[in-house]
């Protein structure tokens, strides 16, 4: 170990350092709170969003997974969002976690992280620790990021510490917290990933490293790629279950009493979520490189992209049992993020459902408690306000697509009206007369 390194681990294990994070979204926010709660005072918040620093710096807390009570208590230990990239000459360590979207190509968009690094880059001093957290493919971090900062005049190893770190966040899931969930981590060097292994360690309960930043990953893609897979041949079955008048949902839960070979995954209206509809693209176009085809990952992909289509025409022949057609119809639909009880449309399917019924020519309304109305996105800009879900309000739909597990909806009041309704979840109960997307 040399100079540098040294007092970075004193200053991590002393709970000293200075954490700047940038990126404050899903991944951000609980990182900063798993930090905080640590024990970590200096920690920095970045984001290029003026109006989210400034919420964050009033002590507004814009998920659940940070509560405002911990955010104002960080807030009063020192903790503080900027949009200034100049704070980072203070910092100790930069943990990466911006977007990694698709360009409309569906090929890597990795201009978030790139931009990061330029901004970032001419404040960092020597001997700070690199972490990226961004979802990306395989080499990214020995391909893009490191050659960066050696551009910027550092030594990898020596004068500067580099690492992969992915993130686990799951928006919603009250049982795993940050803090809670193993984390894969590598380093660039050995004492980059002695670094790393001490910074997280120090928050996270259990940490796992791996030997090179490619094999950390390729482990996140795996993750999410088994799950898209797996829902992709939920989503077929579902449509096999359906021409034969069975409820999968039933099948599943049937299968699943089973106690070993069978783990139970479900379909619905597509996949949704920042990671699920977008890390196979990841890994199919890097896989091209090495000559490879994936085709298996391809072909779940392509099922998943197809329920959207699948659901609207399940709605226009609900509507076509009515005597209704589509362009004269009234739809309400419940939920427009791609889970239950969160306020996240990134990737959202329901928005696809939701802009193709219109595009058909039907009147459509929403109902989300956690959407007052439908922000503006950049493939859609749907101008509607949610509807309270009351009795008064159902009769005056002639369907009702339930597109989200819904745990904030009365399905009790839903169930008892005359108003058709689609269920693409299957948690309304069998002895409810309803039909199954």
């Amino acid at each position: 170990m040399n100079a540098f390194s040294s007092t970075l681990l004193k200053k991590i294990k002393s709970k000293n350092a200075t954490i700047a994070i940038a990126g404050m979204g899903y991944v951000g926010m609980p990182l900063a709170g798993a930090l905080a709660k640590a024990g970590f005072k200096k920690i920095i918040g970045i984001d290029i969003d003026q109006k989210r620093v400034d919420q964050l710096n009033s002590g507004i807390s814009l998920i659940p997974a940070l509560p405002k009570s911990s955010l104002n208590k960080m807030i009063k230990n020192g903790f503080y969002a900027t949009t200034d990239f100049l704070n980072l000459q203070v910092a100790d360590a930069l943990i990466i976690c911006v977007p990694t979207p698709l360009t409309e190509s569906k090929e890597p968009d990795l201009t978030y992280i790139q931009s990061t690094l330029t901004l970032s880059i001419p404040h960092l001093k020597p001997g700070v620790l690199i972490s990226l957290e961004s979802t990306t493919y395989p080499g990214t971090t020995e391909e893009l990021v490191a050659p960066q900062l050696v551009s910027g005049g550092f030594s990898i190893g020596v004068d500067i510490f580099l690492g992969y770190a992915p993130e686990r966040e799951d928006p919603g899931n009250e049982v795993f917290q940050t803090q809670d969930i193993p984390r894969v981590l590598a380093g660039m060097t050995p004492i980059c990933l002695r670094l790393m292994s001490a910074l997280y360690g120090s928050f996270i309960s259990t940490i796992h490293p791996v030997s090179s930043p490619r094999a950390a990953e390729l482990t996140k893609l795996l993750e999410n790629i088994q799950r898209s897979v797996n829902i992709g041949l939920m989503n077929e079955m579902k449509i096999i279950a359906d021409k034969m008048g069975l409820n999968i949902f039933e099948v599943i839960d049937a299968a699943s009493t089973k106690p070993f070979g069978f783990t139970p995954y479900y379909p619905g209206p597509g996949i949704g979520g920042h990671c699920i509809p977008i890390d196979p693209f990841y890994l199919t176009w890097k896989a091209k490189m090495y000559g490879v085809h994936t085709r298996f990952i391809e072909l779940a992909g392509e099922i998943n992209e197809s329920m959207v289509d699948y659901v609207v025409s399940k709605s226009i022949l609900k509507l076509n049992e009515q005597g209704i057609a589509i362009s004269k119809s009234k739809i309400l639909i419940l939920g427009l993020s791609y889970k239950k009880d969160v306020g996240d449309l990134r990737e959202s399917p329901n928005i696809k459902i939701l802009n193709s019924l219109i595009n058909l020519g039907a009147k459509v309304n929403y109902s989300d408690p956690f959407f007052k109305t439908i922000p503006s996105m950049r493939k859609f800009k749907l101008h509607l306000s949610s509807m309270s879900l009351t009795p008064g309000n159902l009769k005056k739909h002639d369907l009702v697509l339930i597109l989200t597990d819904h745990s904030s909806f009365d399905l009790k009041l839903i169930c008892k009206h005359s108003v058709s309704i689609i269920d693409t979840r299957g948690s309304i109960p069998l002895s409810q007369k309803v039909t199954y997307a």
